[in-house]
């Protein structure tokens, strides 16, 4: 038999098993393969700029910051701020929580949830282009690349060049002082979770523990990657918000936007040509926009998803509209409504205040409320009931019937209190053991605790009944319920 030719087509019944794809376009198919380009972010100045750079500082004083805040109480000082998840107690300035406070993150997200719902909605990506940690660290990396390496053209001309005792020097302090970074940034993450007083002392002899060895090292290095190398393509390939965004737009979304019906046809020209007279929009060509875009997108194609609303070619634009002494805001943030019906910065401003936008407002400031309400009055006392095991009921001298439990008291303050243990719920009811307990500052206790009733006082059956806490020191008060055994 003599081999398949490469022209015989596939049956029928082939083709409904296997679909057939046409092959892929030449340029199609190299494109697929084409290695990724590298972008090097023009530095740019400006207010949005300045805007991002005072996120990038507050956001980094609070997270560099506020482990090595103290907090004093009673026993002594302690750090203000720790997650600990050792002893499963969580010190927030003033407040223990417990696992049991869980509902408090809970809501917490929700609130975070719902406030990206409101900036989004508002305009867009805001937290992408300001806020979002991925963003920080990469324009601090991008400083530090600039101080060693130079700005754009540096950059390019430095990596196009070949390999020297130069280069290698600067690429070597880059990394140096990026890696630096990288692992601070580890210590402090896990100095949110282990004494970071203690943990610094403990880095000087190398005695961590190897739960903090690991995360000091994978949040380092997942930092020195993500910001020093990944960069752009987190925010367009890893970031899931990049893809669920548009879902969240709308028509009077404040975007960065290219005003197209002002800046077409574009061209260069010198300062002292007039645009009418050449047949030219606003649009010199400069490119800049483009340079300084730390995604890499063109701005004037319209909308992207890569888009992350940083604002920088707004702030470059500007800046070139000052040297031709054209009106800024060509690029800048408005509304697709806004800029097809040429609407004023007032209209636009009322358009924006949509009745989507209210809803979210209103519900997210309620739940702020509700959150900052419910953590003024929670009361700082815990209280679990678990029966004893070892028996269901027993009877005891003087013919009455026991039950036993076990409960775990949960002293969510940073003073020694003494509690006050009280029953309910059955006639004949009463405590037969300790009725007073005291457990230390943020601690909490097991205690056993046995009930009795006069011997046929209650059917058989299971009784529901009420253990309530006292505080003596404050009026905080726990009331729990538990069931008696009455044996047939």
């Amino acid at each position: 038999m003599s081999g398949t030719s490469s022209n015989v087509q596939p049956s029928p019944a082939i083709r409904k098993i296997i679909p057939i794809v046409p092959k892929p376009a030449a340029g199609d198919a190299e494109s697929l393969y084409e290695a990724q380009a590298k972008i090097y972010p023009r530095a740019v100045t400006g207010r949005f700029a300045l805007v991002r750079w005072s996120f990038v500082w507050l956001t980094q004083l609070v997270f560099y910051g506020l482990p090595w805040l103290t907090w004093s109480t009673e026993a002594g000082q302690r750090q203000a701020v720790l997650f600990d998840l050792a002893s499963r107690r969580f010190y927030l300035f003033g407040d223990v929580l417990y696992p049991q406070d869980f509902i408090y993150l809970t809501g917490l997200l929700v609130i975070s949830a719902l406030s990206l719902f409101l900036f989004t909605a508002v305009a867009g990506r805001l937290w992408c282009g300001f806020s979002c940690p991925q963003t920080v660290y990469t324009e601090m990396f991008l400083w530090i690349e600039r101080r060693v390496e130079g700005d754009r053209n540096a950059r390019i001309k430095l990596d196009a060049s070949p390999m020297s005792w130069r280069k290698l020097g600067r690429k070597a302090a880059k990394h140096f002082l990026w890696l630096a970074l990288a692992i601070w940034t580890g210590f402090t993450f896990v100095g949110y979770f282990t004494p970071i007083r203690g943990l610094w002392g403990e880095a000087f002899t190398l005695s961590f523990g190897p739960w903090e060895w690991f995360w000091v090292n994978f949040y380092g290095l997942a930092t020195y990657g993500n910001a020093g190398f990944l960069r752009e393509q987190v925010c367009k390939y890893m970031c899931p918000y990049a893809r669920f965004q548009s879902a969240m737009f709308d028509k009077d979304t404040l975007i960065v936007s290219y005003d197209a019906a002002r800046g077409e046809p574009r061209g260069p020209r010198s300062r002292k040509a007039d645009p009418g007279t050449l047949a030219l929009g606003s649009c010199v060509s400069c490119n800049l926009c483009v340079q300084v875009c730390p995604t890499g997108i063109d701005i004037r194609n319209g909308l992207q998803y890569e888009c992350i609303g940083c604002a920088g070619c707004v702030d470059v634009c500007n800046s070139v509209m000052d040297r031709m002494n054209y009106p800024r805001g060509l690029i800048r943030f408005t509304t697709q409504h806004a800029m097809a019906k040429r609407w004023s910065r007032s209209q636009s401003v009322r358009h924006v205040l949509r009745p989507r936008v209210l809803v979210y407002g209103t519900i997210l400031l309620s739940l702020c409320f509700a959150f900052a309400w419910s953590l003024a009055v929670r009361t700082p006392l815990k209280v679990d009931v678990v029966r004893d095991r070892a028996g269901l009921a027993r009877i005891v001298a003087g013919g009455r019937l026991e039950n036993v439990y076990r409960l775990q008291i949960m002293n969510a303050t940073e003073q020694q209190q003494r509690y006050r243990m009280e029953v309910e719920g059955l006639p004949g009811l009463t405590l037969a053991s300790e009725a007073e307990v005291v457990v230390g500052a943020a601690e909490s206790r097991w205690v056993a605790v046995r009930l009795q009733i006069p011997y046929g006082s209650a059917a058989p059956g299971s009784h529901q009944i009420h253990f309530e806490v006292k505080s003596l020191a404050d009026h905080a008060e726990v009331k729990e319920k538990a069931a008696f055994l009455v044996p047939r």
